[in-house]
């Protein structure tokens, strides 16, 4: 354009010109929520709940409501007609058994047929247990049977299309016997058939640095709880997740899934100001 045309152009086409030289386009973020942060919503309602998260921006849900073949009192095809009608996918779902003894291993196997059933039917890519029973934390011995617990049902899941992982507190990070029970846990289940959703928040609490273990078992967080104290960027934060995200290729992260359990506000507000945190947070490129 010549000079003497540029300034004969308004004001106002002007400041276009500017803004669309200097945007640079948006990032589509792949942001998922664990529904348990509006667990009271999912209970009272949760067609409309999930109907209004899929307005904020979410890409997919984790669900926390398996139970007898059922999400939230849907059937697998239900629930997951019902999340794609809101815009999202459904991936994921936190649900287990506690330890099973030698009476009542087989029952235990017998549901997970049926779980694990249950989640393929809906579409679900990886299961997480997020718990482990007093015998976890008690002695190696214990410790080692829940390990060997997870491969079985790691293997059982694989065999379907489906990942299995465990989800971490922060007791995780205590010891017995003088060995860390994260570190056991990494070390005594197979990577092809049990991967880790990494929790940051709790990690944090437990006193564990990500990096440390990202730099010590590479590859084997493929998923990250993204938690602070309540909803993600509010006032009382006590996380920085822009290390761990710029680790993220060495952590194995494959997909990061927003969870809320205390709240400033109401939980449907919480979880869009975090959603909104993470879309305008230049550390999260994907």
């Amino acid at each position: 354009m010549q000079l003497k045309n540029l300034f004969a152009l308004t004001p106002a086409i002007l400041l276009v010109l500017t803004v669309t030289s200097c945007t640079a386009p948006a990032v589509e973020k792949n942001i998922g929520i664990q529904l348990y942060s509006v667990r009271d919503h999912m209970k009272s309602n949760p067609d409309s709940t999930v109907t209004e998260v899929g307005k904020m921006g979410y890409k997919f849900v984790e669900a926390a409501g398996y139970s007898d073949g059922k999400f939230y009192g849907m059937s697998p095809v239900d629930f997951k007609a019902l999340v794609e009608k809101s815009g999202m996918q459904f991936l994921g779902s936190h649900t287990g058994q506690s330890l099973p003894d030698s009476a009542n291993w087989e029952s235990t196997m017998i549901w997970w047929d049926n779980a694990i059933a249950a989640h393929k039917e809906a579409g679900v890519k990886w299961i997480v247990q997020p718990w482990m029973g007093a015998e976890g934390y008690a002695s190696l011995d214990g410790l080692k049977k829940y390990c060997d617990y997870f491969n079985a049902v790691g293997e059982k899941c694989n065999a379907a299309g489906i990942r299995f992982g465990y989800h971490n507190h922060d007791r995780e990070f205590s010891q017995v016997d003088s060995v860390t029970i994260y570190d056991f846990m990494l070390e005594n289940t197979d990577p092809a058939k049990v991967m880790f959703q990494l929790d940051l928040y709790w990690i944090t609490v437990g006193g564990a640095d990500p990096i440390a273990y990202f730099d010590k078992y590479p590859g084997r967080f493929e998923i990250y709880h993204v938690k602070d104290e309540k909803e993600l960027g509010g006032d009382e934060t006590m996380m920085n997740f822009e290390p761990s995200f710029a680790a993220a290729d060495k952590a194995g992260m494959k997909n990061y899934v927003v969870e809320v359990e205390r709240y400033s506000f109401d939980p449907m507000v919480s979880i869009q100001k975090s959603a909104e945190f993470l879309m305008n947070s230049a550390f999260v490129t994907k």
